[in-house]
């Protein structure tokens, strides 16, 4: 027998994730500085090459880790739930809400069976969002107008307006969250829509009383108007029977047929319903149209099939951790890294650098993604791969991953020089330069550099990680933390003027 897992499910699972934000730490990474040469066993194509797809196994993960760069944390204010932008534009027709979409019942307009692919719901130029209750259709005419007025109403009750269309408002997008969370694609809903306090969204939650909204009924379909009605009393009303309470209809009529359903009293409770009509020669079928559990904007996760979150970070030069002259063709999210040193203790910081770090003896000019080695005698020789250096700091940081082993390829392919990452060191006897393979050259370290800040000029610079004898190591453990996101992206240079705003869509 067929099985599937339920449009409500995606939306639980988009809704637990929201509020697993504030126990755990998820961070937006920033990563591989030099993909052409570092582990993927990739060409100059990066940029453009299909193959350069993410791969999803527990060696590629660990190796998105080692190349990673830094991160910023992801707090309940960057991250929301997202559906789909519908704009309202003049001219256009529009699916209205209707809870029984399915194969032999498409929706109208977009011809779709589910009702979260269907177009019923807007969102205006002034960010305002309406639930299309009524669009003009009808089985008596089904042809669906198009809608000529945008609606700017803020009632709690839906409004018709003259081109046939009956719209409810539900929210208005602030302008914060239009700044950091718009985009082409989808707009996002308000965090907290069932425990707010907020004065405008309970009047929409509860439908102006908490008791009314339960399941009310807002719009009765007139999928078949029958014959043989003769000329109603439009001020005569007809029960909406089924198993909520309190349902009332009018009901109008043109040469027998009914032609128009009111409803007078929503009643409450519904999650189906018949009209009870007066008898007739032929019946009609009038479609009472169920809402969302406990009505109309009481829940519009539901009623919008939230199913997708939206994750906000920024990168920018406000701090050492994130510098500005290093490359980027990985975005990432990351799961409660751990701290370092501190075996078992979840990161819990802002930021981190997940780089490690050398102090310099001098300036100099390195290439980005260049390979810098130190050799340690006896055979034994540190590699790593630059992804960046402050020329006023002399600090350059750096990562160590498995392709310095394997080659160019994560198949394990032992090397000739190289049997393991070996850590560069700074003894105090005897210690060796940094030497650069393509941009040449021997640099010694500062084995003078300790601690996190330097003076220069007079001015304290904080480095964003802690040295000692010129070697300092990442904030985070790199063997550490679940990636639960990965996007190859074409190389990105990094600068000064230069602000990376990284939106992340979860779909669950």
């Amino acid at each position: 027998m067929a099985a599937f897992v339920t449009d409500q499910f995606r939306i639980l699972n988009a809704g637990s994730f929201v509020e697993s934000i504030s126990n755990n730490s998820y961070y937006a990474f920033l990563g591989l500085s030099n993909p052409t040469t570092t582990g993927f066993g990739r060409t100059d194509n990066w940029n453009t090459s299909l193959a350069n797809n993410p791969v999803d196994n527990f060696q590629y993960l660990s190796h998105y880790r080692d190349t990673s760069l830094f991160g910023k944390k992801i707090t309940t204010e960057n991250v929301r739930r997202v559906v789909k932008k519908v704009d309202w534009t003049i001219d256009t027709q529009y699916d209205m809400y209707r809870h029984d979409y399915r194969q032999g019942n498409e929706a109208p307009v977009s011809k779709t069976v589910r009702l979260y692919d269907a177009n019923y719901y807007v969102i205006t130029e002034d960010f305002k969002v309406y639930i299309c209750i009524e669009n003009g259709s009808s089985g008596l005419s089904p042809t669906v107008p198009t809608s000529t007025i945008k609606p700017t109403h803020t009632d709690v009750e839906p409004v018709r307006y003259s081109d046939k269309y009956r719209w409810k408002y539900l929210f208005t997008v602030s302008p914060s969250d239009v700044i950091k969370f718009d985009s082409t694609e989808y707009f996002v809903v308000p965090n907290n829509w069932e425990t707010t306090t907020d004065s405008e969204i309970e009047i929409i939650r509860d439908g102006g009383n908490s008791v009314n909204n339960n399941n009310q009924i807002k719009a009765v379909y007139i999928e078949n108007g029958g014959s043989g009605f003769g000329s109603l009393d439009a001020t005569i009303t007809y029960d909406i029977l089924g198993d909520g309470t309190g349902g009332k209809v009018s009901l109008t009529t043109t040469d027998e047929v009914i032609t128009g359903v009111t409803v007078t009293q929503g009643g409450s409770g519904y999650t189906y319903g018949i009209v009870d009509l007066p008898a007739s020669s032929t019946a009609a079928k009038l479609i009472p149209i169920i809402p969302p559990s406990k009505g109309h904007g009481y829940n519009i996760y539901k009623e919008l099939g939230a199913d997708k979150v939206l994750l906000y970070a920024r990168f920018d030069d406000s701090t050492k951790d994130f510098p500005i002259d290093t490359k980027f063709a990985q975005v990432g999210i990351i799961k409660n890294p751990e701290t370092f040193s501190g075996a078992g203790i979840t990161f819990t910081g802002n930021m981190f650098s997940s780089l490690s770090g050398i102090g310099l003896s001098e300036s100099r000019d390195v290439i980005i993604g260049e390979q810098i080695t130190q050799d340690q005698g006896n055979g034994i020789v540190a590699k790593g791969y630059v992804a960046s250096f402050d020329k006023d700091t002399k600090v350059l940081k750096y990562y160590q991953d498995r392709s310095l082993c394997f080659g160019n390829k994560l198949d394990q392919t032992q090397s000739l020089d190289t049997k393991n990452i070996i850590p560069f060191n700074s003894p105090t006897n005897n210690p060796q330069p940094i030497s650069f393979t393509v941009s040449g050259g021997l640099v010694q370290i500062n084995q003078t550099l300790d601690g996190s800040v330097i003076t220069i000029d007079s001015k304290q610079i904080d480095l964003g990680v802690t040295f000692t004898n010129g070697l300092a190591n990442p904030e985070i453990n790199k063997k550490t933390g679940d990636i639960i996101y990965i996007d190859n992206r074409p190389i990105v240079q990094r600068d000064s003027r230069q602000k990376e705003d990284i939106k992340i869509i979860l779909e669950f």
